[in-house]
């Protein structure tokens, strides 16, 4: 029994022969088709893996991406362009090899790629995550949300991490990017192996190479003994890259060495070693912006941009506010074993009022000032150090276009939050259930609970 069915989709006859031949030799059962047309007479699911040139007549060697389904395809191209692979890596590619291309190479990338689909299948496939924000380990990594952009940062989490491709998350600082590099890490193949983060804003211009590639002993004053690198440190595992905008020109090209040719030389040496590390890089910066400008490799850029995953600000994820800052507090209080807190009405509406420049850090930070600074289990807005914590008692700001409108129904009335969550949860029990209510409040079905027995709100009885 051979080592696995290949199907070669080639319309150039030598290459396609010389193909057959180097696979065959190396105990590969191989299959020959000239076009897409051609390939799809066979039973695509039935190969381990399917390599196509790109440029077919007909349609383009990347159409059998959807048509192969669950089959692996790697993507030939003679143009070598960088744009034109990173197109194949975004559509499902499993991976490219230029024309002319190394014979070792081709087996290399053959080997791999049918050994990680064979690994794949013997794994049991895990349950997909249900984006439940009571039970926030259902969300990858634990990362709490349930506004449309972090739903569809969610699904395509899912999608990418069990692939190999390269991606670019793009946030603000303080949003949670280092968060989403462990959710792929953890639903990657690579997941056995370490995940290894660096901050590429916080080593000085002067050691970053020394940090990232290793340096032998003697290639700077200083360098008393070989050391090896943090992308030897991950090798067989996950790299993440944050502030890869920070990087210099220099590491950027050695980089780019990394991700073409899978190797790596320390500083002082002349020897280059391999290494099978997937990249992650985040930045909040323009880095196609900065390509442009001559400030970062534009090579490198696209290299990296091969999936983008965008993180919105805090300010922008309405009802989310206020489900992390409950899911902070909790968090904060285990930690430091104070016992239960709760976030005072106040609290609540100079939460969903402050505009968070800092993102998630920032609301973590103040959680923590306020569970340090209390006197009861009660945070009060001014525990907070908010600039809207005066007025917090005022009239809330809602997010919900229904309580909006109940609230100017009783515009002339002076409601305090106590009294808008009695009238709410009383008019409306009768036709929402516990879940409903608490999307409508913007809080927790846990703080719901909590909020009833407090004011001594009974919940409706069951028919």
């Amino acid at each position: 029994m051979g080592l696995g069915k290949i199907l070669v989709v080639e319309d150039e006859p030598v290459i396609r022969s010389s193909l057959r031949r180097l696979l065959t030799r190396n105990d590969y059962e191989v299959t020959e088709a000239e076009s897409v047309d051609d390939a799809c007479q066979n039973d695509l699911a039935s190969f381990d893996l399917i390599i196509s040139d790109l440029r077919l007549p007909g349609e383009p060697g990347t159409a059998l991406i959807q048509k192969s389904e669950h089959t692996p395809v790697l993507i030939m191209t003679s143009y070598a362009s960088l744009r034109s692979a990173v197109d194949s890596m975004k559509m499902g590619a499993v991976d490219y090899i230029a024309k002319p291309f190394d014979h070792d190479d081709m087996l290399k990338a053959v080997a791999d790629t049918i050994s990680r689909q064979e690994a794949a299948a013997k794994k049991p496939e895990p349950a997909a995550p249900t984006i439940n924000n009571n039970e926030s380990d259902a969300n990858p990594a634990g990362i709490i949300g349930q506004c449309d952009a972090m739903m569809t940062l969610f699904s395509r989490i899912r999608r990418v991490a069990p692939t190999e491709a390269t991606v670019l998350v793009l946030g603000e600082s303080g949003t949670g990017k280092e968060l989403v590099a462990k959710a792929l890490h953890d639903a990657s193949r690579r997941d056995d192996k370490p995940l290894i983060s660096v901050n590429c804003a916080a080593i000085p211009e002067t050691l970053i190479e020394s940090e990232l590639f290793g340096h032998e002993k003697g290639a700077f004053t200083g360098a008393t003994t070989t050391r090896n690198g943090l992308i030897e440190a991950a090798d067989g595992g996950t790299l993440f890259l944050d502030e890869i905008g920070e990087l210099p020109l220099e590491a950027q090209a050695r980089l780019l060495r990394v991700l073409q040719e899978g190797e790596i030389r320390r500083v002082g040496s002349v020897e280059s070693r391999k290494v099978n590390v997937r990249l992650i890089a985040a930045t909040h910066r323009n880095l196609k912006k900065m390509a442009s400008e001559g400030q970062f490799r534009e090579d490198l850029y696209y290299r990296l941009n091969v999936v983008e995953l965008n993180l919105p600000p805090l300010r922008d994820r309405g009802q989310d506010i206020t489900l992390l800052a409950e899911a902070l507090l909790e968090k904060t209080t285990a930690k430091m074993g104070t016992g239960s807190m709760l976030l005072s009405p106040e609290a609540l509406v100079a939460i969903s009022r402050h505009p968070w420049p800092g993102n998630v850090r920032e609301l973590e930070n103040a959680i923590e000032r306020a569970v340090i600074l209390s006197e009861d289990d009660m945070v009060t807005p001014d525990l907070l150090g908010l600039e809207n914590a005066s007025i917090a008692s005022a009239k809330p700001s809602i997010n919900s276009s229904a309580q909006s409108q109940a609230l100017q129904d009783d515009s002339d009335s002076e409601l305090s939050m106590e009294d808008y969550f009695l009238r709410f949860v009383l008019e409306h029990q009768n036709q929402m259930n516990e879940t409903q209510l608490a999307r409508k409040l913007g809080i927790s079905r846990k703080c719901l609970w909590e909020r009833r027995k407090r004011l001594g709100i009974p919940r409706k009885e069951a028919v």
